[in-house]
């Protein structure tokens, strides 16, 4: 397994890659310091099966780096950790692909649970920054949209409209293709969104119907009426 891992930090890099290497096997790790080393590295592999950096290096501007990262490798899970805190800067990530979020506060064992569920396929977001109450988000953060919830359904073009049922509008319509047979990739073509937020979407459509899979997660979704029944059929 290749895995590249970037922080401006040495001390956090070296103890990250020490971490890695004693929780994951066959490991071959290549480390940057910024952005530029960042994409120094990129130009001279074809393939990581893991990128893990931090957000606010030296060398470019983060938005700007984090969308070419992803776009030389697109289908290699991308995983933020970083200090910086901010749900409309978690957004912007999640538009991008990003498949998860670490805080620079999370213990060790809490990194690598995180690392191994991106590694599996799943997306990885922070509890306290996707839960944190409406008061505490306008004290630290002001946003334009202080919802929590509504600014995490922010798809890269628009915020959705909440449903009065529970679910986004964005939402129902990924519902909908699941019980189509769709895969993600076929339902982020389809609604012209990223891979990586398509996941984002199911992780919370499943939080939502309070089910463990995209089979329960269709049934409970006709059942509140989301979807018609004869889909089932």
């Amino acid at each position: 397994m290749k895995i590249l891992i970037a922080d401006d930090h040495e001390l956090f890099l070296k103890g990250l890659e020490f971490t890695l290497k004693e929780n994951l096997q066959n490991l071959e790790i290549i480390s940057a310091q910024n952005y530029s080393d960042i994409f120094t590295i990129i130009k001279q592999h074809e393939h990581f099966d893991l990128i893990i950096t931090d957000l606010a290096m030296p060398g470019a501007n983060w938005l700007t780096a984090i969308k070419q990262i992803h776009e030389t490798f697109p289908e290699t899970p991308l995983i933020i950790i970083s200090a910086v805190f901010d749900k409309e800067i978690l957004q912007q990530t999640l538009d991008i692909g990003v498949a998860g979020y670490i805080p620079k506060t999370a213990s060790n064992s809490l990194i690598m649970s995180a690392i191994n569920l991106v590694l599996a396929g799943g997306v990885y977001l922070p509890h306290d920054l996707l839960y944190s109450s409406k008061k505490q988000s306008q004290e630290s953060h002001p946003l334009p949209d202080s919802n929590p919830i509504k600014v995490l359904e922010k798809s890269s073009a628009e915020l959705s409209e909440a449903s009065p049922k529970g679910l986004t509008g964005r939402q129902i319509e990924i519902i909908k293709c699941i019980a189509e047979g769709l895969s993600n990739k076929q339902i982020a073509y389809k609604l012209n969104l990223t891979e990586g937020t398509i996941k984002v979407h199911i992780t919370l459509i499943l939080k939502a119907l309070n089910v463990k899979n995209r089979t329960s997660a269709v049934i409970e979704a006709a059942r509140r009426g989301y979807i018609s029944d004869n889909i089932l059929d």
